[in-house]
């Protein structure tokens, strides 16, 4: 039997359980990383996919990642593809590599600028200029499944919630199936998103969830991301800074709490954002609860 889709996953009465993890920068990383996913890979996850690194850097090793993923494990993956550095004809070609893993599903991204995620944004001069051309694009080079990425907290460059709206109509309208947040540390601003979005285009929104491990790390990808920390999530970090094993311990009780009202609230599911590390992924994914049954 062939695998479902992602929207048939998403449009299931089961929540969907995907999972990210990050390129790894050497060998000793990748490592880490392959010992996550064999680990992850018994939960059995409806999808799981690889991101590129900063600026789009490391692109050839997440393609690498991502096309071993499809040949040696039971997992599908989700195949990131940004325009970042990228000409029509280099994207063309890394679409082409997916397809020849066995790889349908492209989760189709304009990328952050190199360098300074919140800089200005410039082009390749024989490139994209947004995530809505690439979705064009990659309609165009096959029968894939194109998700795209929803921003919450609003995207960094944009101007407010009525814009972002707009943009994920017109992804949807491009071709777009289905979308993934940044991560999340406010329900609400993620139900307001999707539901803005649900009065306009049928687009499945799932919620990106992070259980922190680490109060300088999630610091600095809340930055990176433009995703604001509420203070609510912060005061409860720092009430035990001092304390490593109970900052993790709070982390999984945050990301737990946040799945449990996005869940309760009709999310489709939830995007695990790892960090190449397994143990506080699976202690949220056990408090849920959540059901692993056929496929």
């Amino acid at each position: 039997m062939a695998p479902r889709s992602i929207p048939a996953l998403l449009a299931s009465a089961r929540p969907s359980v995907s999972f990210e993890f990050f390129p790894p920068k050497d060998d000793a990383s990748e490592v880490v990383l392959w010992d996550a996913i064999r680990r992850l890979e018994r939960v059995r996850p409806d999808f799981v996919s690889v991101t590129y690194g900063a600026g789009g850097s490391t692109q050839d090793r997440t393609v690498r990642v991502t096309e071993r993923i499809a040949r040696e494990t039971t997992l599908t993956p989700l195949a990131h593809l940004t325009c970042v550095g990228a000409s029509v004809a280099d994207i063309r070609r890394v679409v082409g590599q997916y397809a020849a893993a066995g790889v349908r599903d492209i989760l189709a991204l304009r990328g952050d600028p190199p360098g300074n995620p919140g800089g200005e944004w410039v082009a390749h001069p024989e490139g994209l200029n947004h995530a809505t051309d690439l979705v064009s694009l990659i309609r165009t080079l096959g029968d894939f499944t194109i998700g795209v990425a929803a921003f919450p907290d609003v995207h960094p460059a944009s101007p407010d919630l009525d814009h972002d709206v707009e943009v994920m109509v017109r992804k949807a309208d491009a071709g777009a199936s289905f979308a993934i947040t940044q991560m999340v540390f406010d329900a609400d601003t993620y139900l307001r998103l999707r539901d803005r979005v649900a009065e306009r285009r049928d687009l499945p929104i799932t919620p990106g969830l992070m259980p922190v491990t680490n109060l300088k790390q999630i610091t600095r990808m809340s930055q990176l991301m433009g995703t604001p920390l509420p203070r609510a999530v912060v005061d409860r970090l720092e009430a035990v800074a001092g304390d490593a094993d109970a900052v993790r311990a709070v982390g999984v009780e945050i990301a737990t709490e946040l799945a449990q009202r996005m869940l309760a609230e009709g999310a489709p599911g939830l995007h695990f954002i790892t960090m190449n590390r397994s143990t506080a992924t699976l202690e949220v994914h056990e408090n849920l609860g959540l059901s692993t049954g056929a496929r």
